[in-house]
């Protein structure tokens, strides 16, 4: 889902930059020969112990994810109201549940479909979760229209919600792309009225609906869907429902399994 930067080259630039501060720490330079036997012996060393990059990869890698966590707390703390209490958002479970999950999604995401069930199951067993979806659209003109559209279904949705999940779950079990047709074929199985969501897709409530949820994307890194927001943490990517049911708890009580 995300691109990253090989580790075997990552480790191996980080340790040829040690040469030169070694040099910087004497107070004559290296010549020539002597960075070249530096470089030979670090070279031998590193052939003869392989597992010595395993070791550089996994504690660069462990310090990366302990400054993206940290990065992701303070701009969740930053950004708590807009995150889980806006007004421009969709609330499904209980609305007064102890903990909430934002998902940010694209109708064409195809990992998003995926996790659609293990949201409806998470929903089921926890009567205590509160679930926050924000459109998201990142995938092209198409998702951009869909999520138009499901703003302008809920403006125009007064049962609290049931009407726009039942928009979101017909989405997604739709085939192929997805754009403003058939999000617009969608309005009409549920029984709403089309030509006021097709008025409404302009309106600055969408608008400013769709700009926010982009504007908290940017201020948390997220770049890809789904992702999740707990209390102090994100959750990138469709982790399969135990992996969330982990983060809901962690998020309750502390720990992976509450008592």
């Amino acid at each position: 889902m995300k691109c990253y930067f090989r580790p075997l080259a990552v480790a191996l630039v980080a340790l040829a930059a040690a040469v030169p501060t070694l040099d910087r720490a004497r107070a004559q330079p290296f010549s020539p020969d002597q960075r070249g036997e530096i470089e030979k012996i670090i070279r031998d060393y590193l052939l003869r112990n392989p597992e010595v990059l395993q070791e550089v990869i996994q504690e660069m890698e462990r310090r990366q994810a302990q400054a993206d966590a940290d990065k992701h707390r303070e701009a969740i703390k930053q950004n708590a109201e807009a995150i889980f209490n806006s007004r421009r958002q969709v609330v499904l479970g209980n609305p007064q549940g102890d903990v909430t999950m934002v998902e940010f999604f694209d109708y064409n995401c195809g990992f998003c479909k995926k996790a659609l069930a293990d949201k409806i199951e998470l929903m089921k067993a926890d009567p205590k979760l509160r679930l926050v979806l924000k459109e998201f659209p990142v995938l092209g003109e198409g998702s951009t229209q869909a999520a138009q559209v499901a703003v302008a279904v809920r403006m125009q949705d007064k049962t609290g919600g049931k009407k726009y999940f039942e928009f979101h779950q017909k989405m997604f079990a739709s085939r192929g792309q997805i754009d403003k047709a058939r999000a617009l074929a969608v309005v009409r199985e549920i029984g709403f009225d089309v030509a006021r969501v097709e008025r409404d897709i302009n309106s600055d409530e969408v608008r400013l609906t769709l700009e926010e949820g982009f504007k908290l994307a940017e201020a948390l890194g997220i770049n890809g869907t789904p992702t999740y927001v707990l209390a102090g943490q994100v959750v990138v990517g469709a982790v399969g429902v135990e992996k969330l049911r982990e983060a809901i708890n962690t998020a309750r009580c502390g720990k992976a399994t509450c008592s």
